[in-house]
């Protein structure tokens, strides 16, 4: 089956407003921004998303919240951003905050499946007790707590509840991909992408290098294309680097 498509604007085209959306990268590496321009550009608003973290002011998700076309956000890291600070602090974005190793089981667990499991990782804190600011009002109190998980002990060692990610749209980019869906991801851009491509219910991926089918050695493949839906070819242009630290030479 061939699920290339000719443009992003035709893969995002039916995403619509109030949709939950699995969104990879890490920082600005493998963000697949040229979908989320896309998205931009489309006019779907109420969105949900869930991605590590929520790009930059003017680049990756941040564009999408600088137009305030995001509604909710689970991640695990918002320290670079400025406009979802202040949309999260004047109760305009609610936000649910995640270990990033939960959070990234969490996206693989609902890609496999498994609807919850078990992890030590948060227990004693807000993160099972519950009471974490998901949502502020105007006057910085807090309008929507996080509310208290399940735990239980095993083998004598506490653990916390956590379910399992879903998503109807998810929006990656690889490295390569074949027209049946098969990707690879080169270095550190294989970080939420392939977990956040389990997770969504129609998968659309944006890729740097396009082969026909069977050309990728099935011992490279990271993901299979049994989780992909639709494919774009926009080759390896844009990247930007999140923050630039060199020494003085």
């Amino acid at each position: 089956m061939n699920k290339v498509l000719a443009s992003c604007a035709e893969a995002v085209a039916d995403i619509p407003s109030g949709a939950s959306l699995a969104v990879g990268g890490f920082g600005l590496n493998g963000i697949p921004h040229n979908l989320i321009q896309a998205l931009l550009e489309q006019g779907a608003t109420d969105l949900v998303t869930v991605s590590n973290n929520c790009g930059v002011d003017g680049w990756g998700l941040g564009v999408l919240l600088d137009h305030k076309r995001v509604r909710r956000t689970t991640g695990s890291y918002v320290g670079e951003n400025k406009e979802f600070e202040r949309q999260y602090l004047s109760g305009e974005l609610e936000v649910e905050l995640v270990p990033q190793g939960t959070l990234a089981e969490r996206l693989r667990a609902g890609g496999c499946g498994i609807p919850a499991f078990f992890t030590p990782a948060g227990v004693g804190t807000l993160v099972a007790d519950g009471g974490l600011p998901w949502k502020h009002n105007p006057d910085g109190s807090v309008a929507v707590p996080s509310p208290k998980k399940e735990t239980r002990t095993f083998d004598g060692r506490e653990y916390v509840m956590e379910r399992g990610i879903v998503c109807d749209f998810a929006l990656v980019r690889a490295s390569v991909a074949d027209t049946a869906g098969n990707l690879i991801f080169h270095k550190a851009t294989r970080n939420f992408n392939p977990l956040c491509a389990m997770a969504g219910k129609i998968t659309i991926v944006e890729c740097e290098e396009l082969v026909d089918a069977g050309e990728i050695d099935p011992e490279d493949v990271h993901l299979p294309g049994i989780f992909v839906q639709r494919i774009v070819k926009v080759g390896p242009h844009g990247k930007r680097i999140e923050r630039i630290t060199t020494r003085t030479r």
